[in-house]
């Protein structure tokens, strides 16, 4: 399966990971699940106050809210990005640890402040690694 990006989604993620530089940065994909559209990027703060560099907290009252007023606009959650400062744009087993399935999980590479790789990870079935799926930007 592709992610489909909508370019002011990819590019306001892009900006919101270079803001929060050099700690990591979250939000939510919000588009179409079933078509695995992205018509927006939301960012979330960081509520991990003991190791905001190398990971992310947020709470469920946060996610819930977040979620809520996206159905209200019609959206629905297509999954989930963050940031690796100074890191590769690649899963960590704290990531999938943590993910959730049929969900997809787009993480920025920003180095010294510049965003430098991006990619999308899917949790497999067994939960024993995340697949990369191409990011297709729309015009």
């Amino acid at each position: 399966m592709a992610l489909i990006l909508a370019p002011g989604a990819l590019a306001a993620l892009h900006e919101h990971a270079r803001r929060g530089y050099p700690h990591e940065v979250v939000g939510i994909l919000a588009g179409r699940r079933d078509e695995g559209r992205v018509s927006r990027s939301v960012p979330l703060g960081n509520e991990r106050a003991d190791r905001p560099e190398d990971r992310y907290q947020v709470s469920g009252l946060t996610l819930l809210r977040a979620e809520e007023a996206l159905a209200a606009e019609g959206l629905e959650v297509v999954g989930y990005y963050h940031s690796h400062p100074d890191h590769p744009a690649r899963w960590s087993d704290y990531d999938r640890d943590h993910a959730l399935p049929n969900m997809s999980y787009l993480i920025t590479a920003v180095q010294g402040g510049t965003i430098v790789d991006t990619r999308s990870w899917r949790l497999r079935e067994d939960r024993s690694a995340m697949d990369e799926e191409s990011i297709q930007p729309t015009e």
